[in-house]
């Protein structure tokens, strides 16, 4: 290694690791009034979603869940997802994205390849869940995810329900430092031979990269295509590639979010019309479905910034 003048920090200078929680600081620090929003059910603001991120935070270390161990979470985009996604990296541990368009035979190969040990499942997967679990090596628990009014899921060994859990947690959580190298997320490609593969990001790829998207989307582009004054919704599901990595430039920059949960395009159009949602990103098929929505026919999109990827756009959409 080549040998350079360093210069020696100061007494008391703190050496900042470049961890997911500092993401969180930013946005709950400085914005107390913009919201987190869930489908047409649910709304907070930043301090609420740290505090929230807090109480998931006791709620899996009572579960048992350690540094370095993996936790899946199957899920549409929801402010749940949001929200595990900074408490289960910032416990230590390491959150399983998991894709649920895979196969079932798929999906539980990549939980017995990951280690999971504790599933956070969305009710709509609880039979998905079951006929797979006499396949599965690794899960200990699990904890159920639903927007309806039964609480309760034939799962095996479920902890409890997730709104039920949070409320009875504790709102602080003294979240330590520790390596920014660690393991933050992990999930699993698709369309590849054989298995899917696992991919894995550190804490400090990952801050890198929110940071990165951040300068890029606000500075290069003329006009600008983000700022702190947008109005975020994903098209792109939160297991795929953590959703390109914008829910969290998303919240380092404090930005209103609109989570749409299963995707329905009436209910899209709905979304972005009354919480006018000005930047989201997708690939082309889900935008067609969009555009086919009734309700999207009158509808004037300008001023709605989507990013496209994953394949060109077919000559209809230009």
């Amino acid at each position: 290694m080549l040998q350079t003048r360093v210069l020696a920090p100061a007494d008391g200078a703190y050496q900042y690791p470049l961890l997911i929680k500092r993401l969180l600081s930013s946005g709950s620090r400085y914005e107390k009034t913009r919201e987190i929003i869930y489908r047409d059910s649910v709304r907070y603001t930043y301090p609420t979603l740290n505090e929230r991120i807090c109480r998931l935070a006791n709620v899996l270390t009572a579960a048992g869940v350690k540094a370095g161990d993996t936790v899946a979470v199957m899920d549409w985009d929801s402010h749940r997802y949001l929200e595990c996604m900074f408490a289960i990296p910032m416990i230590g541990a390491v959150i399983h994205t998991v894709n649920v368009r895979l196969s079932p035979e798929q999906i539980a190969y990549t939980i017995n390849h990951a280690d999971d040990r504790l599933v956070l499942i969305n009710s709509d997967f609880t039979g998905l869940y079951q006929a797979m679990s006499g396949h599965l090596t690794t899960v200990e628990k699990t904890l159920l995810l639903t927007d309806l009014p039964d609480k309760t899921a034939d799962l095996p060994n479920l902890v409890g329900e997730y709104e039920t859990l949070l409320a009875a947690a504790s709102p602080e959580y003294a979240f330590e430092d520790f390596d920014e190298n660690s393991v933050a997320t992990t999930f699993y490609t698709t369309g590849t031979t054989g298995n899917p593969k696992g991919v894995y990001f550190t804490h400090r790829q990952l801050v890198l990269h929110t940071m990165g998207v951040a300068a890029i989307l606000g500075c290069v582009e003329s006009p600008r295509q983000l700022g702190n004054d947008d109005v975020y919704m994903p098209i792109t599901p939160m297991f795929h590639v953590h959703a390109w990595g914008v829910p969290y430039v998303a919240t380092m920059l404090g930005l209103k979010q609109v989570y749409p949960g299963r995707y329905e395009p009436e209910l899209l159009v709905e979304l972005w019309r009354k919480e006018k949602v000005t930047f989201s990103h997708c690939v082309p098929t889900i935008l067609q479905m969009l555009l086919n929505a009734k309700s999207a026919q009158d509808a004037d999109f300008g001023g709605w910034k989507i990013i496209i990827g994953g394949s060109s756009l077919n000559r209809s959409l230009y």
